[in-house]
């Protein structure tokens, strides 16, 4: 995590550095680094045994789970983004987030939703033909490296960010409350529908989208089933984000749309999100995953002694 945050900071920097010149191509880049992360998740994914073979017995209890878990969230997320609108009111009558003006047009952010499916489908089947461990390279690390160190370039770049930032709300602190409030409210609910108990459902929940981690603690804990379950649903859960980010921003606001990044919106999915949400929510995003990062250790292994 403090690579990753000094990678951040690093692009930060650099883009100040660059203010004086126009960085046109990034924009693209970020986008085409989005793109090989999807496609290398897509390999991890297709050549884990226990994924690929858990998908036809598990699979639906990961859907049921992942499907509760993000109506909690972006239901919690759009209560709080309402009670914060009713109190704050811009001189134009819009929301900072209304005001971003980087919302993505609903047929635009069909056409990359449709691009990243795409790439993680490819990497999907490249890894069920080769077989391919990936790992011992760390070749994702790498390029989620280079992937935040873009998002610092577009951020440091942004002269105007620092003055939309000041304008944020200091309620928006409580988003990573309302998201873990949301999550477990949903998980919890969704043992009705599973052959699993409350503290099952809730010990997948609690991993908000941080699939590699959280499936480690209850594969040790709670055995291998209901860990395929937590990997599928955590996974479920950071290609919603990728792919339906700008669609929950529209419809449910922007805090929704880094709530449904859960954990991710750190890291993998925090490009998306400010695209979709605004870039002062970069800020928010961040804070967001880092906290709910540091509650997976915590969470998980309480709910699975339940």
């Amino acid at each position: 995590m403090f690579v990753i945050f000094a990678v951040l900071l690093g692009g930060i920097l650099a883009g100040r550095l660059f203010r004086g010149r126009r960085l046109a191509s990034l924009p693209h880049l970020i986008t085409g680094i989005i793109w090989a992360l999807l496609f290398l998740l897509g390999i991890e994914v297709g050549a884990d045994p226990a994924v690929v073979g858990g998908l036809a017995s598990l699979g639906v209890a990961a859907f049921v789970l992942f499907g509760c878990s993000m109506a909690g969230s972006i239901a919690a997320a759009w209560l709080l983004w309402r009670r914060i609108r009713r109190r704050s009111h811009a001189t134009d009558g819009k929301t900072e987030g209304e005001n971003s003006g980087n919302a993505a047009s609903p047929a635009a952010a069909l056409r990359g939703s449709l691009v990243i499916v795409a790439f993680f489908a490819a990497g999907c089947l490249a890894g069920v033909l080769t077989g391919i461990d990936l790992s011992e390279w760390r070749v994702s690390t790498w390029v989620l490296y280079a992937l935040m160190f873009s998002v610092g370039m577009s951020l440091g770049h942004d002269a105007t960010l620092a003055g939309r930032i000041r304008q944020l709300d200091p309620r928006l602190a409580l988003l990573p409350l309302a998201t873990a409030v949301g999550t477990l409210g949903g998980a919890a609910c969704a043992a009705a529908l599973v052959p699993w108990s409350v503290g099952d459902t809730l010990a997948v929940g609690a991993g908000f989208g941080y699939y590699s981690l959280s499936s480690i603690f209850i594969a040790d804990l709670r055995g291998p089933e209901l860990a395929t379950i937590a990997l599928l649903c955590n996974i479920l859960r950071e290609l919603f984000t990728l792919l339906a980010a700008p669609f929950v921003a529209r419809w449910f606001g922007p805090l929704a749309a880094v709530s449904i990044g859960g954990a991710t919106s750190f890291d993998t999915t925090l490009p998306v999100i400010t695209r979709a949400a605004g870039a002062p929510y970069a800020v928010v995003s961040i804070f967001h995953g880092c906290v709910l990062d540091f509650s997976v250790p915590f969470l998980v292994p309480f709910f699975c002694a339940l």
